[in-house]
């Protein structure tokens, strides 16, 4: 009886029976958009769209050209607050906790924190100051806790978010596991009701398959899916293939999320993905 509660719970109060159709991914999307936390964190938490980073353009055109090098602390750095405050262009705020400087610049670094590298392959921190940047988020442009970083062999600082992502929790925290697979993978609004969707999916053919999207509508969310026709069973060298294709909405989009009902997750996670994942994920 424990088992049946589960599954149902997790087919948003139905039982699901043999293959999940479209309408049932997108009742579990639904359902734990609304009950895991994340649609709490979407409305009233910190979400940033914009790049976690600011560099002047000759910091940035090093770091591509020398796109191997390591990242190492090199001098001493200040303590960082317990806090700080990210103020919202409307007026609204929050208290968030904060990174230290050795933090940000591993976030800033490609590489796992045990590797190391040669003295003269490696960024040099040797300094930090505790300021703040501008970013834009899901609830608009906000300030925001940063940290400006101090290299002895870059031309200029670098900027970078302080907010402690893990401790004030992500989109994909309170989602938890998701699928991956056949996804839309960001849409553009057309007007109002029109949706052009871009989306991949794989295939055991040469030719592209006569993939159409499907689309569930609720008054909080918009759940966007693909059918992909079956391609039998057995192993197959899956290419994978890209579309793109317009739906119409029965009512207007407004500020309703759109959700991808595989993943469970927004849309616009795939496309900008510090949105919904902390940078150590």
């Amino acid at each position: 009886m424990t088992l049946l509660t589960v599954v149902l719970l997790l087919s948003g109060g139905r039982l699901l029976i043999g293959p999940l159709t479209f309408e049932d991914h997108a009742a579990q999307a639904v359902w734990t958009w609304r009950t895991s936390g994340a649609a709490e964190i979407w409305r009233k938490g910190f979400v940033p769209v914009g790049d976690l980073s600011a560099m002047p353009p000759e910091v940035h055109k090093r770091i591509q050209h020398d796109e191997e090098y390591g990242w190492v602390v090199a001098g001493s750095l200040p303590t960082s607050p317990a806090e700080a405050q990210v103020r919202w262009d409307d007026g609204s705020t929050m208290r968030v906790p904060v990174i230290g400087p050795r933090d940000a610049l591993l976030a800033l670094s490609p590489w796992p924190e045990e590797y190391t590298f040669p003295d003269d392959e490696s960024y040099k921190l040797t300094g930090a100051t505790f300021t703040t940047m501008r970013l834009k988020t899901v609830r608009g442009m906000a300030t925001v806790p940063a940290w400006r970083l101090y290299f002895s062999n870059l031309p200029g600082p670098i900027d970078r978010v302080a907010v402690d992502r893990d401790a004030v929790g992500t989109v994909e925290d309170a989602v938890g596991d998701h699928v991956s697979g056949e996804q839309v993978t960001d849409f553009e609004v057309l007007d109002e009701r029109t949706l052009l969707v871009s989306y991949d999916y794989g295939s055991c053919s040469r030719e592209p398959l006569d993939v159409s999207l499907r689309v569930s509508e609720k008054p909080d969310v918009v759940v966007l899916g693909l059918y992909v026709p079956d391609q039998g069973g057995g192993l197959c060298a899956g290419v994978g293939r890209f579309g793109r294709d317009v739906i119409r909405l029965d009512e207007p989009l407004g500020d309703r999320v759109v959700l991808d009902a595989l993943s469970r997750l927004p849309v616009l996670c795939h496309r900008a993905p510090d949105a919904c994942r902390s940078r150590s994920e």
